[in-house]
This record gives C-alpha cells, structure tokens and sequence, in this order.
C-alpha cells in the first residue's frame, strides 16, 4: 500500500476518488486521450498498480458517436490507431476490451469487470473533463486520472500564463525532473479473457452504423496508429529535422514532422519524440527549434485551455486585444465573405485557397499558414466574434489534429493576441493585434511552387 500512496502522490496523478477494494478483480485503465500502448504515463501508472496488488490489467475504450465536432474523418483515424492499441497491448500482457455506442458506458463495465482501481487520462478540453468528473462522483472505486500526454504535468504551473516567456523558464526547471525515458513495465498477471468480455475486432467496419457525422470523408494522405506515426518520426529524424530551425516556416519546403495528428490522438507521446529528437544527429539549433514547439509552445496550449473556460471562443482574448478590436469594429471591410464561401476557398487570395484546400483534402495545414490562415478570416469577417467562430468551426471540422489546444491556441494568438503583445503601428480591422499580408507571407517561401502544388493534388482527387 506505501507503493501505491507513493504513485498516487506523482505530480501527473489526480486522485478524484480515494479508497481501494483490494479484493475486486483487475486494474482497470479507461483510455481516451492517450491512444498507445507504449510510452503512455496513464498505462505505466495503471501496469504498476496491478503489479503491486497482484491483479491483471485491462484497457476499456468506448467509442461514443458525440465527441466533440467529430466526424467519419477523425472516427476513422481514431478506429486505424485502436487496431495498434489492440496489437501492441498483448506484448505488454494487457488485455483490450472495445465497447461501442451504445454499450460504450464506462460505469457499466465497470459494474461488469468489478475493479479494484481505475485509471483514466488528463483531457483539459470542456467536454472530456466534464464526463470524468460525472464518472468521479458515480463510480465506487478509486479512480485516478493522469496527465499523460504532456512532459511537465499542467498541475504545477497552477494558473494560465500570459506567453511562452512566462512559462518557458518554469518548464526549463522542471525538464530534468520529467524529461526522462519512461518504463513501460510488463504486467505480471496476464489478463484472462472471459465470456463476458469478448473483444470487439478492431476494424473500421465498427463506423458503419455508429450514428456519426459522415460528412467530411477520410482521407489517404494520414493513416492513423503509433505504427505509422514511429515511421513518420524516423523519417522526420532522418531528412527533416537537419535545417528544420529555418526551413520549417516553407510550406513549398515542407519540413515539419507532420506528427500533430498523431499527438492529437495520442497515438505518439510526446516523450517519444523529445527524447528521439534530443538524441538526434542534427545541429543545435534544429533540435532546439523543435523541442520549444513540442515542449514550451505545445504546453502552453494546454496551459490555456486547462485554465481558460473561453478557450473556444473570443472571450479569451486579453483586455487589450479586446479594447483594440473593437474601436477597429467599424472598419470597412474590402472584403466580406460567409462561412461556406471560406469553406469552399471561394476568395480573392490564391495563397489563401490554396491553403484551405490543403486541410480540406488532406486533414492537415502546414503551421506557417495556419496563422495567415486564420487572419485573414479576421480580415475578412463582419467581427472578431463571427472570425473567430468561423475558424473554429473549419479548424475543427476539417484537420485531423483540430479540436485541440494547440488549434485553439493558435486561433486565439491570430484572431484575438493570446500569447502575443500589442504591434504598432495600429492597422484598419486589425488594430494591434499582429498583422500579416499576402505580400510579406509570399516572400518568405515560394508561394507560386506551394499553390501549384495543392492544384496537382486537387486535380487528383
């Protein structure tokens, strides 16, 4: 018992339940967030645990068709990503068990399986931490939450800071400390299938009449899974990472890791790859490049949405932001377009189509544009408030990584100067919140070569 008031006393450990029925049958862990079945903090706690107290392990995922703007796109990614989760638990003597809508309740499994302990993720989104709070309070065992998918635990930094300035100092003290392999122990009891708990197959055939939004197809650019997403980081370490502190900002270039679908799902953790990346044969400066992103800018999303409740829309912005775009209120707009026009890419803005395109066919937008991206919806819409919507309803809809901080944060740096600082000189619409222009974006990279590029792809569909 002293072992395990240790682990419960980790700082990526929330107790939201105390107790324990050392005589029930297994631990169980509650997979949501973090979709893997290695380097997974929540996995290692829940292996540990059943370790201790001489009991199996067993992984419950339940597919539910209501998450969060969702649609057949994300469900099946998700789906390509479980068949891994099921493969690769067995190596680890973890049994898996998928419940689908609507016998995906996790209380009712519970009340099937008898748990001494169950273990679940962090989520800081509205609607994930909503549904373990209601789980918190109904279930009768102990039931421990881990911050599983960030290096430093979002706990010890206590409120939301204002920029990465603020909070990269904290971090850079804490990195020693969290920044370390994991363990990814064997359970010592292997779980025992029963009648009770035959597995589902883990196949894409489980979407066909789960009651889904089934407008926004799946697309061949992304395959989802840490199978895929370890090939994808080998291939980054390998050709991209060298030159990735100037090169990662040329979306004609394109050398980013293109891994935020897989860190989105949990399909990858990001110890994975800081490690892999520390460890890399590239420059300095690539490397630390890479690692303010993965480590410093991506935590600082989570910061925001962990302590922002407006995170999803233009209440979060600061008071000057505020104060600056709405004396630009009555600006004129040279152009004014609606919700579906933007959708469609139907602007003036070659760059821009260009872009919009690349998320709608491919599930993804290189990150340099995502910030122009999401400007000029500012430049473009009747209000900061409709902009900011109209952003999150695309970025959400169509990226596999969308609904997400790091999604949410952007939009609220671009539209309303979260993270950012007052620019001047003041511009019509944008006030002084940071401005960028076809002209000054087109410089920086071929832009001619990145939207000839999306037409190829578009005329291939």
């Amino acid at each position: 018992m002293e072992l395990l008031n240790r682990m419960a006393d980790d700082p990526r450990v929330r107790v939201r339940t105390g107790g324990l029925n050392a005589q029930a049958e297994c631990v169980l862990y509650w997979m949501r967030r973090s979709q893997r079945a290695w380097d997974n903090p929540a996995l290692n706690i829940a292996i540990q645990a059943g370790n201790i107290l001489r009991k199996p392990v067993l992984v419950f995922f339940g597919l539910t068709p209501k998450a969060h703007h969702a649609n057949l796109r994300h469900y099946t990614f998700l789906i390509q990503g479980l068949r891994d989760v099921a493969n690769e638990l067995r190596k680890r003597n973890v049994g898996f068990v998928l419940r689908s809508h609507p016998e995906h309740d996790i209380l009712k499994f519970c009340s099937e399986v008898q748990p001494c302990l169950v273990v679940g993720d962090e989520n800081p989104l509205r609607e994930p931490e909503r549904a373990q709070r209601k789980v918190s309070a109904e279930l009768k065992v102990p039931f421990w939450t881990v911050d599983s998918d960030v290096i430093v635990p979002t706990k010890l930094f206590g409120k939301e800071h204002y920029a990465a300035r603020t909070i990269r100092p904290k971090i850079r003290v804490l990195l020693a400390e969290f920044l370390k392999a994991l363990p990814n122990p064997t359970a010592t009891v292997v779980w025992q299938k029963t009648p009770g708990q035959n597995p589902t197959p883990v196949n894409e055939a489980l979407l066909e009449n789960l009651p889904i939004d089934r407008s926004v197809q799946p697309v061949p650019a992304f395959v989802g899974g840490s199978t895929e997403a370890r090939r994808r980081l080998k291939k980054f370490l390998q050709s991209r990472l060298k030159g990735y502190a100037t090169n990662r900002n040329k979306p004609d270039l394109d050398g980013t890791s293109q891994l935020s679908p897989y860190l989105h799902f949990g399909q990858i953790g990001p110890h994975t790859i800081a490690l892999a990346v520390q460890d890399a044969n590239a420059p300095p400066q690539d490397r630390a490049a890479f690692l303010e992103e993965l480590i410093v800018r991506r935590e600082l999303a989570v910061n925001f949405v962990r302590y922002n409740s407006n995170y999803e829309d233009f209440d979060s912005c600061e008071a000057w932001a505020e104060a600056t775009l709405r004396k630009h209120a009555p600006d004129k707009r040279r152009f004014l377009y609606k919700e579906r026009q933007l959708q469609n890419a139907e602007t003036h803005d070659p760059l821009w189509n260009a872009a919009q395109k690349q998320m709608v066919l491919t599930g993804w937008m290189h990150g340099y544009l995502r910030m122009y991206w999401a400007k000029k919806i500012l430049e473009w819409s009747p209000s900061p408030r409709v902009a900011y919507d109209i952003a999150v309803q695309l970025n959400d809809r169509y990226e596999l990584d969308g609904r997400d901080p790091n999604g949410y944060a952007g939009i609220a740096w671009a539209v309303a100067g979260k993270h950012d600082r007052a620019w001047g000189p003041e511009r019509p619409i944008y006030g002084k919140i940071r401005y960028m222009s076809y002209e000054s974006t087109s410089r920086k990279f071929n832009s001619r070569a990145y939207v000839e590029g999306i037409a190829a792809l578009e005329s291939k569909r």
